[in-house]
């Protein structure tokens, strides 16, 4: 993915909401979301290591704009089932679908399965965003520091907090995360792969790693496909971990999950 890629799924998306808004106004949606709902708690459930010293947000992700489609006929249900009976911590959900083939009612579909928290993961610039993230049950959201400024970022976290929604904060250079820090962010994301180039090294997780502050909690996210990944990155003191398409990839995810837990 280069540069005017990722500007086009920027551009894409402010013409999404503006297509929403006309279909449902802004002040109407902020009503329906501010109706309280209970929430999972998905910042709780990582500031700790589970009972196998790491947790695993288990992603659901049909394509990718790098790699098209990942897998075909993604019962979102089914894998929401697989993921939590082999252990995950939490779930993320890919709804953009113009370059991911995700969807709200994936997401919806995905979390109505399970018990654990789920994440909404999308490319979110807009409060209307925030608000629809709410109101379809979303326990957090991703936000990425790259993509909003500074004022966003803060005015996006103060949202989700009003909301009772968690936020993942994703960055991938130490500029990122010095955003993210002075937005406020207790849950650091840290991308292994550079949106420009979109290519990934999980060394970026490592070099990042001793930036992250006592009050926040890291995620390392993207290219992480085998036990000895994990361990690696274990070893600089991040034990959460964000895995997506090596999931979607195997044949049997529950297995899967489990051995990169090291639990077979």
């Amino acid at each position: 993915m280069n540069k005017d890629f990722l500007t086009k799924i920027i551009a894409g998306k402010k013409e999404e909401i503006a297509a929403a808004k006309r279909n449902l106004p802004e002040n109407l949606l902020r009503d329906k979301a501010t109706v309280p709902q209970k929430r999972r708690m998905f910042f709780k459930k990582l500031e700790q290591p589970g009972p196998s010293g790491i947790n695993i947000i288990a992603e659901i992700k049909r394509a990718s704009p790098s790699r098209g489609e990942i897998r075909k006929d993604v019962n979102p249900a089914a894998y929401a089932s697989e993921y939590e009976s082999g252990g995950a911590a939490a779930l993320s959900v890919l709804t953009d679908g113009p370059y991911f083939k995700g969807s709200i009612k994936d997401f919806k579909t995905a979390r109505q399965a399970v018990t654990i928290p789920v994440l909404r993961k999308d490319f979110l610039i807009s409060t209307y965003q925030i608000y629809e993230s709410a109101m379809i049950g979303a326990d957090a959201v991703l936000l990425i520091a790259r993509i909003l400024s500074p004022n966003q970022l803060k005015d996006y976290l103060n949202l989700c907090n009003e909301l009772t929604m968690d936020a993942l904060v994703e960055i991938h250079t130490k500029e990122d995360f010095e955003t993210a820090t002075n937005a406020g962010a207790r849950l650091i994301g840290i991308n292994n792969r550079n949106l420009s180039s979109f290519k990934t090294d999980i060394n970026t997780t490592i070099r990042m790693a001793s930036l992250v502050r006592p009050n926040q909690v890291a995620v390392a996210a993207s290219g992480i496909k085998t036990r000895k990944d994990i361990e690696k990155i274990l070893n600089s003191g991040i034990w959460n971990f964000l895995i997506g398409e090596s999931l979607m990839r195997s044949s049997n995810p529950r297995d899967f999950l489990m051995s990169l837990m090291g639990k077979c």
